[in-house]
């Protein structure tokens, strides 16, 4: 089953737009109440956006009190592309909507996100859309309330491939979107499970964090800190400035920063945001930092005309790494202090491919 927008924004790309879990359940939930007040067995319902706009869902199921839809991403490379997202209606003698985690949908386990202990995680956007499509129908209808039941076929699966997990998300994934619509590629669900790993951190009470930019990162520096909880690791990929930011906000006093030479190469630079697509790394200012260490200039040469992180690395002689590598992470210790608002002490750590620690420099104490 696809779905089909009515009205549509102009994009500058020819990628398509998908829908997000939270914008499904919405549809789902509508079309169930509607069998229960009308009798009838809808074969696509619409749905207004967040953002104003109307959207037609098509219905993969539709009978007394239940309906699915089959989420459609779009061109953006969802884990959730495909899922059968599912709501089964009751109507209730109590006021307004109550929420429920059916199978595959998530359970919040931890403080610290929008949602309370033990409440369904389906989050707070979703639900008031859910609200706004309910309850007036209800009304119309003479009804007080209803009960929703959110199900994913396949959630619970689906959720190894999120951090839920180490957020206290347990048995499944969350129903999420703020606009209803999900854009290719987009970056705002990382960036904002970056924000949340650090809020649950420091709801569980701890102010010292890592960062890391990938799961081999990841792996060393748990490896480093076999005593620490796995909360207080967050993988913030691209997103290093994010995760600072959000430490500066809700009080973190401590970040390391565990990285490789290439995202190393950009952060000393003074870029915190280290997609491929974005800033290239400086390699004449590294050249530069180089030469006033004392190197040969056909060294510096080589390094400002270098290709990538990996090749840098590649070019400079091993007599120099340590004094270069350490002076890499002293530059980038001191932009993402910088970046925190000088608010969070800075550790950054470069590991090398097998994980073994190269060099390290803190900023802020």
């Amino acid at each position: 089953m696809t779905v089909t927008a009515i009205k549509q924004s102009k994009h500058r790309s020819e990628l398509r737009t998908g829908y997000t879990t939270g914008a499904c359940a919405t549809a789902a939930a509508l079309a169930a109440l509607k069998t229960l007040l009308g009798g009838t067995t809808p074969a696509a319902v619409t749905i207004k956006l967040p953002g104003g706009s109307d959207a037609r869902f098509d219905l993969a199921q539709c009978q007394l009190g239940f309906a699915s839809v089959i989420k459609d991403a779009g061109d953006d490379p969802d884990c959730t592309h495909g899922a059968n997202i599912s709501a089964t209606v009751e109507l209730s003698s109590r006021s307004g909507i109550e929420f429920v985690a059916g199978e595959g949908v998530a359970t919040v386990t931890k403080p610290g996100l929008e949602l309370g202990v033990g409440e369904p995680a389906i989050n707070p956007v979703p639900r008031k859309m859910i609200r706004e499509h309910l309850l007036p129908l209800l009304q119309q209808h003479q009804h007080c309330g209803a009960k929703v039941t959110i199900a994913v076929v396949g959630g619970e699966a689906m959720a190894e491939h999120t951090i839920g997990r180490r957020l206290g998300l347990i048995g499944g994934i969350s129903i999420l979107g703020t606009r209803g619509t999900v854009y290719p590629y987009s970056t705002s669900a990382y960036a904002a499970s970056v924000r949340q790993n650090v809020e649950v951190a420091v709801a569980a009470g701890h102010t010292q964090m890592v960062l890391t930019t990938g799961s081999r990162t990841e792996r060393a520096a748990m490896a480093a800190r076999p005593n620490w909880e796995e909360i207080q690791f967050a993988q913030a990929g691209d997103f290093c400035g994010v995760g600072l930011r959000a430490a500066a906000r809700y009080g973190v006093t401590r970040i390391s920063l565990v990285t490789m030479i290439g995202k190393l190469c950009k952060i000393a630079g003074g870029t915190t945001m280290t997609h491929v697509t974005g800033r290239a790394i400086q390699f004449k200012l590294l050249a530069a930092e180089l030469a006033a260490m004392g190197a040969s200039a056909e060294v510096c040469r080589s390094v400002a005309a270098a290709n990538t992180g990996r090749h840098l690395f590649s070019l400079v002689p091993v007599q120099w790494h340590q004094q270069f590598f350490q002076r890499l992470c002293q530059m980038a210790a001191r932009h993402c202090y910088q970046y925190s608002h000088n608010k969070v002490i800075v550790e950054v750590e470069l590991i090398d491919f097998d994980g073994s620690l190269l060099a390290t420099a803190c900023h802020g104490e």
